[in-house]
């Protein structure tokens, strides 16, 4: 299977602002998740086409304040937590890939440790960073590698929204675009110059929208 987006994510200050933000923007209330126990996190999350779901995730305030590790997608760090008050924001894009040994053993940056997590009967293998950091400041992937069964997404609504473009810019685009050939991702992602940065293009019933 080659890699392709799995799901991506959008942070906020909590779920109820994201939930709220994204009526008014995309035009549909994204349905409750669940729990991450080991990240004192919780999502929301929508199917995004082709096998892929939209989340919206935050800082869980009814799960333990300490989790015992710096939480993912850089939800501890102060300047994350201060622009995700003002707004929900484009934060990681997720790839799937059956074999995660193999991505990892080929990068040529550090993409963290691979963390297992389960859900139910469901199980996952994902990039992590020790430090909650996201490799390049969230322009490449995290990487997930399921458990045998059908993609999450299957079980999740379909609202209409669809993922058409996931963009990044550098001031290097170059320098970016080796990277992610190495990865074997450089086919999923928009790549332009300019100051580093994440954003999403999604079709919606509000018609193009992007999220940064």
């Amino acid at each position: 299977m080659p890699n392709k987006i799995d799901h991506f994510a959008i942070g906020a200050g909590s779920l109820e602002q994201a939930v709220a933000a994204m009526e008014t923007t995309l035009g549909v209330t994204v349905p409750r998740g669940g729990k991450h126990a080991a990240m004192s996190t919780h999502n929301c999350v929508m199917q995004s086409g082709n096998e892929s779901f939209l989340e919206l995730i935050a800082t869980d305030p009814d799960a333990p304040a300490d989790p015992g590790r710096n939480r993912w997608f850089t939800l501890d760090d102060p300047v994350t937590q201060a622009r995700l008050a003002e707004r929900p924001r484009a934060l990681c894009w997720v790839v799937g890939t059956d074999d995660l040994d193999a991505v990892i053993a080929a990068s040529p940056v550090d993409l963290g440790e691979v963390v297992l997590f389960t859900r139910g009967d469901r199980s996952w293998r994902l990039t992590v960073p020790e430090d909650g950091s996201l490799p390049m400041n969230g322009l490449l992937p995290a990487f997930i590698e399921w458990s045998p069964g059908p993609h999450p997404s299957t079980g999740q609504q379909d609202l209409g929204v669809r993922l058409s473009a996931v963009r990044l810019s550098h001031p290097d685009p170059e320098a970016l675009r080796d990277v992610l050939v190495a990865l074997q991702v450089d086919n999923l992602a928009q790549v332009s110059e300019g100051p580093a940065g994440l954003s999403f293009e999604l079709d919606t019933p509000k018609g193009k929208v992007v999220i940064d």
